[in-house]
């Protein structure tokens, strides 16, 4: 067990199996999760526990389970799952859950997701780490054994996201997805079963070793199959799903990529169609048209940190009705404060059925400027060169406004950079936006050159 710290990541639990993450660790992680959840202060009816389609998913989380019920706490097992699904299963059911995916990461990973009773977030500062110390510690069993049962929730879950839309607005278009060979392949066709559209799935077959490309949609690389796919077929859109189908990417009807921030001003245009003057979420990362398009159809917008642990915990302090991340990561208020890519993709038919126009045209007003994408730079002192690029800005441009909410956040005016720590790696993050390409990547060059100088 002294790999926990390599393993424990912000968020969940991650690393390479069997070196890293193995059927020993889970079973000692199942007990700490059931003895934390116990100690938290809520009944805890059960824990629920679900897996995606890696193989070692199978041993991981049979001993996790195992480790759960040495503590007199109740298993509930619903099997091959999405994450949404699992997080439908929390917050309908009112237990904690656990989720065994390693999400977009290469077939030799796996992982674990948690959240407590009502699909409520689980992050290192907020129980995570406690979970990771008794495990290290061991947890003696308890006084009795836990009982063992398992649901098959997909009916349920795919009832539950029909409910966000008016399936009646619905009408026959033809719609690509790309699972990727993850869980996609099982929720995606329970989903669209009963609605009226001509589905083709792409790699539907579960199967944890990708064999046609990473289970990663926001690497344009890993969209080029589902762009091809559309202008083969003359489809009307294209989704392309991660390995645990928890985030969703689209694609319009010539083949070309939406980002995960234009994907969030439609979708927050439909919330505000349905609840007026509502308050969306945008992580700091996601483009400016976002907040634009929310203050244009009257709600209002709220800059959040990147993550869903933040992101869920402004959702419960504002109320809001809906978040979204550049990732691809949309959170719906009353799916328990959780994500689903499946809930944003009916979001996103419904608005494509309801206009009558081709997604091409559909996305004009919501996609506004042009973006580097996510850069990784790798550097010895993250937090010196953060320091070194803000007060070059400082110094060279007094006007720019900055703000520290989550790295370095500098505002230009007709442009914009976020530069982040990663939370594992000696690495910065630059996500960087200007009204045009020309300028994008001329700012790009500029910041990276800063980086490295740094």
């Amino acid at each position: 067990m002294s790999d926990l710290d390599a393993i424990f990541k912000a968020y969940d639990v991650r690393g390479t199996y069997p070196e890293q993450i193995d059927a020993a660790g889970c079973r000692a992680i199942g007990a700490a999760f059931a003895r934390f959840a116990l100690d938290d202060g809520g009944p805890v009816p059960h824990i629920i526990v679900a897996r995606d389609m890696r193989p070692s998913g199978v041993e991981l989380a049979q001993a996790f389970s195992d480790g759960v019920r040495s503590q007199g706490v109740d298993v509930l097992d619903v099997g091959l799952a999405s994450t949404d699904l699992l997080y439908f299963a929390s917050g309908s059911r009112g237990a904690p859950g656990a989720m065994f995916t390693a999400s977009h990461n290469p077939a030799q990973y796996n992982g674990i997701k948690f959240c407590l009773a009502g699909a409520k977030p689980l992050g290192l500062d907020s129980g995570l780490a406690q979970v990771r110390d008794l495990a290290r510690d061991g947890v003696p069993a308890g006084p009795s054994q836990g009982g063992y049962s398992e649901a098959d929730l997909l009916g349920e879950f795919a009832d539950h996201v029909r409910s966000f839309v008016d399936v009646s607005a619905f009408k026959p278009l033809k719609v690509v997805a790309d699972t990727a060979n993850g869980m996609g392949g099982l929720v995606v066709p329970a989903v669209f079963e009963a609605l009226p559209f001509d589905l083709e799935i792409m790699y539907e077959e579960l199967d944890g070793r990708f064999p046609n490309h990473p289970a990663d949609p926001l690497q344009p690389e890993n969209q080029r199959d589902l762009c091809a796919r559309v202008r083969e077929v003359g489809a009307d859109i294209g989704f392309a799903f991660d390995g645990d189908a928890d985030r969703v990417f689209v694609v319009d009807e010539l083949g070309n990529g939406i980002s995960g921030s234009t994907t969030t001003a439609m979708v927050a245009a439909g919330v505000l169609e349905k609840e007026p003057g509502a308050t969306i979420l945008h992580n700091l990362i996601c483009s400016k048209a976002v907040p634009e398009v929310v203050r244009e159809r009257g709600g209002t917008p709220v800059r959040t940190k990147v993550g869903h642990s933040f992101i869920k915990a402004e959702m419960a302090a504002t109320g809001a009705a809906f978040g979204g991340e550049h990732s691809a990561h949309y959170y719906f208020r009353d799916n328990y404060r959780a994500d689903s890519g499946l809930i944003a993709a009916m979001h996103v038919l419904e608005r494509r059925c309801r206009a009558e126009e081709p997604m091409s045209v559909l996305r004009q007003p919501f996609d506004r400027y042009a973006d580097s994408g996510e850069i990784n730079t790798q550097v010895h002192d993250p937090a010196a060169v953060i320091d070194a690029v803000a007060a070059h800005f400082r110094a060279e441009v007094p006007s720019a406004a900055q703000d520290r909410l989550d790295g370095l956040t500098v505002d230009l005016g007709d442009w914009w950079f976020n530069l982040r720590p990663s939370n594992t790696e000696p690495l910065l993050r630059l996500n960087l936006e200007a009204r045009t390409r020309d300028e994008c990547d001329d700012h790009t060059s500029e910041l990276l050159h800063l980086i490295t100088k740094g």
